[in-house]
C-alpha cells in the first residue's frame, strides 16, 4: 500500500516524505534509548523539557565521555562540597577590600576583556533550545506552518510506532501542554501587548521620541552582554524577523566596544550601549514596559547579594505584561565554588577572583524568592547537575548550574519590595 501511494505523487515529493518518515522512526528509537531518563521540573506541575540525555549508568565508563548529565550526587558527595565551602570560606577578605571590590568592578570587568578580548568565552549556541522564548512569536508560527505541511503527511504506523514503544508518561503529557500554553497562551499575550504597545506610542510624548528599535514589535535585552557570545547566535536567529530588535549593555566599556566591532554587529537590529544594572537611576535607552524577553545569564552572580533584589526589580519594570525574564546562572556547590581558596571568601557562598572580578553561588529557593518578591510569575526553576570529565587527567568535576523562566502577570498587583544594602551604605 506505501508502494502504490508513493508512485502516485511526484518523485521530489515522495522523497522528502520518505526522509520524513525516516526522521520520525529514528526519533521513535531514540525515544526508546531515553524513555526512562528522569525530566526536569519547573515549580508545582509543570514540566520542562529534558536535559541532556547522556546517562552514566556505568561507573566504569565514566571516563569515555567529556559530560555526562543529569547526575544525582551521593550523600558523601555532598557531605565533602559541603566541608570543602566551609574550608574556604573560613577565613572572610577585608571589609575595606570587598568595598573597592563593589566600587570598582566595572574596572575589573573592563580590565578583563581588554586583557581577554572575544576569546575567553564560547557562543552560547544552546540558548535558543534552552530558552525557545527568545525567537518571536510569528517566527515561530511560521517554523510551525512549515513543520506542519509534513506532519499531515505522517503515516497511521509511523505514529502507532511511537506510541506502542514510547508511551507518554504523565509529566510528557504535561510537557505537551506547557509548550502549547508558552506558545500560544504567553505567544496570544504577547502579540496583543504588542499591538497596545504600539497603539501607545502613537500618540502622547513617544509620538516625536524615537528610541533604537522603536517600530520593532518584538524587543530582547541582554543584561551583561560582555564580548558578544549570546548576542551574535541570537542575532543570527534574528536575521529572519525584521521586525525584532536586540538591546543588550555591560558596565564594561571594553566590553561593549567589541560587541560593536564585530562583523556580525548590525546597528539596524541591535543597540549595544555602557549600562551599569545596579544603578537604579540610570536610565535605558527605551522606555519602561516594552520588552518582550530579558536574558539574564551568568551576569547576576557577579553583583553583590545585597543588590541582586533591586536589579531584578528595576529589570521587571522593563517587561510588558505577559514578558519573559531568562535566568542561568552557577548553582551551589558547582565546581568553581569548590575551586576557591581560602581567603577568596567576600560573604556567604559570594568569593572574589585572582581578578577582581567576582562570583555567587545560588540554590534553586533563593532565586525563587528573589523573583516572586519583584512580581514575576515562576514558569520555571531548576538545578542542572552534570559531571564533567577531564579525560586526560582523569578527575571528575560536578557542574551545577540554576535555570529559570519568570513572567510579569497580565495584571500586577503590588509593587517590588525593595531591599537596602548595609555594606554599601559604607563609602
Amino acid at each position: 500500500m506505501l508502494e502504490s501511494w508513493c508512485l502516485s505523487l511526484p518523485l521530489a515529493y515522495t522523497v522528502a516524505v520518505l526522509i520524513r518518515m525516516n526522521v520520525i522512526w529514528r526519533n521513535s528509537v531514540s525515544c526508546l534509548r531515553i524513555r526512562k531518563v528522569p525530566h526536569r521540573y519547573q515549580s508545582g506541575n509543570h514540566p520542562a523539557a529534558p536535559l541532556g540525555s547522556r546517562i552514566l549508568t556505568d561507573p566504569a565508563k565514566v571516563f569515555e565521555h567529556n559530560m555526562w548529565d543529569h547526575m544525582q550526587w551521593s550523600k558523601e558527595e555532598e557531605a565533602a562540597a559541603r566541608k570543602r565551602v566551609e574550608e574556604n570560606s573560613a577565613v572572610r577578605v577585608l571589609l575595606e577590600e570587598q568595598v573597592k571590590y563593589e566600587n570598582e568592578a566595572s574596572q575589573y570587568w573592563d580590565t578583563f576583556y581588554k586583557v581577554h578580548k572575544n576569546k575567553f568565552f564560547k557562543d552560547r549556541n544552546w540558548l535558543l533550545r534552552e530558552f525557545p522564548e527568545i525567537i518571536p512569536v510569528d517566527q515561530k508560527t511560521e517554523e510551525k506552518t512549515q513543520e506542519s505541511s509534513w506532519d499531515n503527511v505522517k503515516t497511521g504506523a509511523a505514529n502507532c510506532f511511537s506510541r506502542m514503544h514510547c508511551p507518554i508518561m504523565p509529566e510528557e503529557k504535561n510537557l505537551g501542554m506547557k509548550r502549547c500554553g508558552s506558545s500560544d497562551g504567553p505567544s496570544r499575550a504577547r502579540s496583543h501587548f504588542s499591538n497596545l504597545d504600539s497603539e501607545e506610542h502613537s500618540e502622547g510624548p513617544l509620538k516625536t521620541e524615537l528610541f533604537p528599535g522603536s517600530s520593532a514589535t518584538f524587543r530582547i535585552l541582554e543584561v551583561g552582554c560582555g564580548a558578544g557570545n549570546s548576542v551574535f547566535p541570537i542575532l543570527n536567529t534574528l536575521q529572519n524577523a525584521p521586525e525584532s530588535f536586540l538591546y543588550c549593555c555591560d558596565f564594561a566599556s571594553r566590553a561593549v566596544e567589541l560587541v560593536k566591532l564585530h562583523s556580525s554587529y548590525r546597528a539596524a537590529q541591535c543597540c549595544a550601549f555602557v549600562h551599569d544594572v545596579c544603578d537604579e537611576d540610570s536610565p535605558y535607552p527605551f522606555p519602561d514596559g516594552i520588552l518582550d524577553v530579558i536574558l539574564l545569564v551568568f551576569v547576576l552572580s557577579s553583583i553583590h547579594p545585597d543588590r541582586m533584589q533591586g536589579v531584578i526589580n528595576r529589570l521587571s519594570k522593563l517587561l510588558k505584561p505577559g514578558g519573559m525574564l531568562l535566568f542561568r546562572d552557577y548553582g551551589r556547590y558547582d565546581k568553581t565554588q569548590l575551586r576557591f581558596k581560602r581567603g577568596h571568601c567576600l560573604s556567604e557562598n559570594f568569593y572574589v577572583r585572582g581578578d577582581g572580578t567576582r562570583a555567587y553561588f545560588f540554590t534553586k529557593g533563593e532565586v525563587h524568592t528573589m523573583f516572586c518578591k519583584a512580581g514575576l510569575d515562576e514558569k520555571q526553576n531548576l538545578v542542572d547537575r552534570r559531571l564533567q570529565v577531564n579525560r586526560k587527567k582523569q578527575v571528575k568535576m560536578h557542574r551545577v548550574w540554576v535555570q529559570g523562566k519568570f513572567q510579569k502577570p497580565l495584571h500586577l498587583t503590588q509593587k517590588p519590595s525593595k531591599l537596602v544594602s548595609p555594606l554599601l551604605s559604607h563609602g
